[in-house]
């Protein structure tokens, strides 16, 4: 495990005049797997990129194994503690393994080489993401997909014990979305790699994440194992959203299936369940 210790006490911060959150103390779990939830505008990427230093606090502080990142310097922060922004830009024409290669930048002394070390870093994040037949291409003519799955390569190239991602899974299609997450789940389990993300998809957050943090409105308003975040009222609190929670017969872990004017259960003293595709088949007849 990496035993890094990640936590935020009394943390404020904001943009401009306007405050986005303050007074705010939590701890991540070590070794573990947290993703933030919340509505749009609620304070998660703000958060994350406080954590991160790339956002100066306003009040309070981040605290990196009882050191506050602030007081750290740039380079041993970036050797223990890794970020994949939202929506970050590449320099233009730089090539995929040009790009992953930088995620090696922190483990560079001022005089060092390139190494082994190095080489197998890149090529084992290529290998992991599935980019390595676009290592010569320009990162600027990709997809957006393919975009995506290359900055998580330079993120794991860094081989830090600590990665936050901001929306880590965006752009990708669902098979992409589900690589990345079981690749991110692969490393925490290997490596012990303590993972915070940024997640717009509750259910994927309930069935990869350990721990769960619900925002609203700059708020913590719930932190926990998923089947105690993840109830009907509590997404009704943090969305403004009427659901029925479910078991998800592939993880056992809750599943959120949200309720619209249109699509309300038909009985509503029913008791919810899930029909598997099949049910839906017309039956052979005999």
């Amino acid at each position: 495990m990496s035993g890094h210790e990640l936590r935020a006490e009394d943390l404020g911060a904001g943009y401009g005049e306007r405050s986005v959150f303050d007074h705010l103390d939590i701890a991540f779990p070590s070794g573990r797997i947290t993703a933030i939830v919340g509505a749009n505008a609620c304070g998660k990427s703000t958060l994350l990129r406080t954590l991160s230093r790339l956002l100066p606090a306003r009040r309070g502080r981040v605290l990196l194994d009882g050191r506050s990142i602030h007081h750290l310097p740039s380079r041993e922060l970036a050797r223990t503690l890794g970020l994949l922004p939202q929506s970050p830009v590449a320099p233009e024409g730089i090539t995929v393994a040009d790009l992953v290669s930088r995620g090696r930048h922190p483990h560079q002394g001022l005089f060092s080489r390139w190494t082994g070390t190095d080489e197998r870093a890149v090529a084992d994040a290529l290998d992991a993401t599935g980019t390595a037949e676009l290592a010569e291409r320009a990162v600027d003519e990709l997809s957006g997909g393919q975009r995506q799955r290359v900055w998580i390569a330079m993120a794991l190239a860094q081989k830090t014990d600590v990665l936050l991602l901001d929306e880590p899974i965006t752009f990708l299609d669902i098979s992409h979305q589900v690589e990345v997450l079981d690749l991110l789940t692969d490393l925490n389990r290997s490596r012990g790699t303590t993972i915070v993300m940024v997640l717009h998809d509750l259910n994927l957050a309930a069935r990869y994440a350990d721990c769960l943090v619900a925002m609203a409105g700059g708020h913590i308003r719930s932190v926990g194992a998923p089947e105690i975040v993840l109830t009907e009222e509590g997404v009704r609190q943090v969305f403004g959203l009427d659901c029925r929670v479910l078991t998800d017969p592939t993880s056992g872990r809750p599943m959120m299936l949200p309720l619209g004017r249109h699509h309300a259960q038909r009985d509503a003293g029913a008791e919810p369940r899930l029909a598997l595709a099949d049910e839906t088949l017309p039956r052979e007849q005999p």
